[in-house]
């Protein structure tokens, strides 16, 4: 391995160099190393290590007569080694209890405003990724007359998240009408999970079945409402305040992948599935023009069961470990908080 490489001199070296480079977001030299570190050793064997260091891949050299910088390689091993187990400050961390102690609204402004908490506490951009409906289960299904040809189907998850759109009817229906399919879906399907019932709609449908007959094409939209996902943001133009974005077209990039949303998406529909929190670093995301980035995440649960996960999007350049108890703590809040408003919030049949 690569890593076996490297002796106690170059970890302390290059741990160093990162320290300095998250400080200062200045190429570093061996004398600035030597000065502000207290590693015991001379600014030319520093040099050494540090010229070493780049031929491993861990540093580069933006300009011949620059300091160097940490690369992608390097800040991961970083993460992985040097910044495990540190907590959020007590006093940021009842801060952040605050906005949770009793949870104001439906769920759906409960993860909006944890997009922003995230925002405001990292600086940087928060983002959530709403329940996968796939992996949640049913609890009930209303259907309510807007016009003539408007019907809003609002969709209820055992976890008490709600999802609602506005579907498009051809002929005319009563509210009466649509109550009655409403509760007959909720009879057919609660409990299931929506990828069981995604796998038994796909079926060839029986002619013969009531429901189908009684409401095919609205059955129909409300079942492509289970493959939807929503993306909350916060605090998206934070970019701006970080050096590593102030290029023009890496700045439009990046604002241009949180405008589109559904490549972010996929990207951090792939880390819910694993547990707790994950670092992305650099080009180890899949989306082009987030490759300037880290992306800092953790899973949110409902009764042990992974929904979906929040995090920050920052520069390269952040503090880590600051970001991952920030980003854990603000996760084992949602999840906590979820069973409360579950309790509190849903309206039973």
């Amino acid at each position: 391995m690569v890593e076996a490489i490297l002796d106690e001199r170059h970890r302390q070296v290059l741990t160093a160099v990162i320290r300095e480079y998250l400080e200062t977001a200045e190429p570093v030299g061996s004398r600035a190393v030597a000065q502000r570190h207290g590693l015991g050793l001379s600014p030319a064997t520093i040099r050494n290590a540090m010229a070493d260091l780049e031929e491993l891949g861990y540093l580069s050299q933006p300009h011949a007569s620059a300091g160097r910088v940490p690369t992608d390689k390097a800040f991961r091993l970083y993460v992985d080694s040097d910044v495990g187990g540190v907590r959020l400050p007590e006093s940021e961390a009842s801060r952040l209890r605050q906005h949770y102690t009793r949870p104001q609204g439906g769920i759906e402004q409960l993860m909006e405003q944890t997009s922003f908490y995230l925002s405001a506490f990292s600086r940087m951009t928060g983002v959530l990724l709403a329940p996968p409906l796939k992996q949640t289960s049913l609890a009930r299904i209303d259907l309510i007359l807007l016009s003539d040809d408007r019907v809003l189907a609002v969709m209820i998850t055992d976890a008490g998240w709600v999802t609602s759109h506005t579907l498009t009817v051809e002929s005319p229906v009563t509210g009466d009408d649509l109550r009655e399919l409403g509760r007959q879906l909720t009879r057919r399907f609660r409990g299931k999970t929506f990828r069981e019932i995604q796998e038994q709609v796909s079926a060839p449908p029986d002619p013969l079945d009531p429901l189908r007959a009684r409401g095919g094409a609205i059955v129909d939209q409300v079942f492509t409402l289970l493959r939807d996902r929503r993306l909350y943001i916060g605090g998206a133009m934070n970019v701006l305040d970080h050096r590593a974005f102030w290029d023009l077209e890496t700045m439009r990039a990046l604002l241009r992948a949180f405008e589109e949303k559904a490549r972010l998406i996929d990207v951090l529909s792939a880390l819910a599935t694993e547990h707790g929190v994950q670092v992305m670093i650099g080009r180890e995301n899949p989306v082009e023009e987030m490759q300037e980035c880290s992306l800092v995440t953790s899973t949110y649960t409902y009764h042990d069961r992974v929904l979906g996960i929040l995090g920050v999007v920052g520069p390269k350049r952040m503090p880590y470990a600051r970001m991952i108890a920030l980003v854990d703590e603000t996760a084992r809040l949602v999840s906590q908080s979820l069973s409360q408003v579950r309790q509190e919030l849903y309206l039973p049949s």
